[in-house]
């Protein structure tokens, strides 16, 4: 049976309903857009509140580069959750496992928002590789591929 027809935009409140992040690593407040399967666009709203930005650095805020590639890797939880049928009495967790060709091209400070595209490249078992890029006003600022397992929860 093919999962239900998906109502976009998917808010901050839906998604949370599916990935088991929450603040402050929840890194995603809205979907746009979703192509069964295939991609995803995500939205992550920077502000000056965000709490690494008091460590990361102290008078020139700088989003940390791993938690640029963290939010393209939830963009793809939420792919793979929209794309699928899934059991609520069997909960899964997907694990970032492997990261290759991740390219940082520009630093992303508050107020900007990060624009999560994220593409399905391939499946293996329990494990699905994605291309994801960031972009801040139509530029790239970050990209990589990634690897995720999905594990039973528990």
């Amino acid at each position: 049976m093919p999962p239900a027809p998906v109502t976009l935009p998917l808010g901050v409140e839906q998604i949370a309903a599916m990935l088991p992040h929450r603040y402050p690593f929840l890194l995603i407040d809205r979907v746009l857009a979703f192509e069964h399967g295939t991609r995803v666009t995500a939205l992550k709203n920077v502000t000056f509140n965000e709490p690494f930005f008091q460590g990361h650095f102290p008078g020139h805020p700088v989003m940390p580069g791993v938690l640029i590639i963290e939010a393209m890797a939830q963009s793809a939880g939420m792919l793979v959750k929209l794309s699928a049928q899934h059991n609520a009495d069997v909960p899964s967790i997907f694990y970032l496992v492997k990261v290759d060709k991740a390219r940082f091209n520009r630093t992303v400070v508050p107020g900007d928002q990060l624009r999560l595209e994220v593409e399905h490249k391939r499946r293996m078992r329990n494990m699905s590789q994605f291309w994801g890029r960031a972009l801040v006003d139509d530029v790239v600022v970050a990209e990589a591929e990634m690897l995720c397992a999905e594990v039973a929860a528990g």
